[in-house]
């Protein structure tokens, strides 16, 4: 049962990147892909979680963290740089 629920997590998780890459892709202003490439970083942080369980090795949820930490610096720093310039 457990494993049927991941392989319905990870569809899921597949199926939001890919909503979340044509938003990127199509985003009608530069916020809107921000935005965009914020949820695609947070839907990797997730399938990295989700690959950590499934492979049963703790040291990707490391790789997970630093991850999205660099992200989150990442998108302040180019919502910073769209809001008054560096």
């Amino acid at each position: 049962m457990v494993d049927l629920l991941i392989q319905v997590a990870a569809l899921l998780t597949c199926a939001a990147f890919f909503l979340a890459l044509y938003r990127f892709l199509k985003g009608p202003s530069v916020s809107d892909r921000v935005v965009a490439f914020d949820v695609l970083t947070i839907i990797a942080v997730t399938a990295i979680v989700q690959i950590a369980y499934a492979e049963g090795r703790g040291i990707y949820l490391d790789v997970a963290l630093v991850y999205a930490l660099l992200s989150f610096l990442g998108v302040i720093v180019v919502a910073r740089y769209l809001e008054r310039g560096l």
